[in-house]
């Protein structure tokens, strides 16, 4: 699957997909790495090296500062991979030096599925492995 690069690296890693989008500021504890947001369908699970998968992101602009610590902390995503990412998420994968792609459609990715991420200076490259 091609997609758009947001923050240029390569990550492997196994996918963890909600359809939701995802609050990072109330929604993911920095310190851990789990999803702690109430309904969530990613309530308990963990981020940490997983390819976290998901439409968009939503919520305070703080959330930019929860993905840097995540990252700072060592329990951060491998990669990020939207529908379409937006402000929040580009803000906080690119000061924490995360992967993250957008453009790409995630209906055929599931919980389980291990990815492969090659995001170049423009174009990205997702696939399944």
């Amino acid at each position: 699957m091609k997609g758009r690069t947001i923050y240029p690296g390569k990550a492997e890693g196994i996918a963890l997909v909600s359809k939701q989008p995802i609050g990072f500021y109330g929604g993911i504890d920095a310190k851990t790495g789990i999803v702690i947001e109430k309904g969530s369908e990613l309530e308990g699970e963990c981020v940490k090296d997983r390819v976290l998968v998901f439409p968009c992101g939503k919520g305070s602009t703080v959330g930019s500062y929860v993905i840097y610590g995540l990252k700072k902390n060592g329990v951060a995503p491998a990669a990020i991979v939207n529908s379409e990412t937006e402000t929040i998420v580009a803000t906080g994968a690119i000061l924490a030096g995360i992967p993250c792609i957008d453009g790409v459609d995630i209906s055929g990715i599931n919980t389980g599925d291990k990815l492969r991420i090659e995001a170049g200076e423009k174009e990205a490259e997702l696939e399944k492995v």
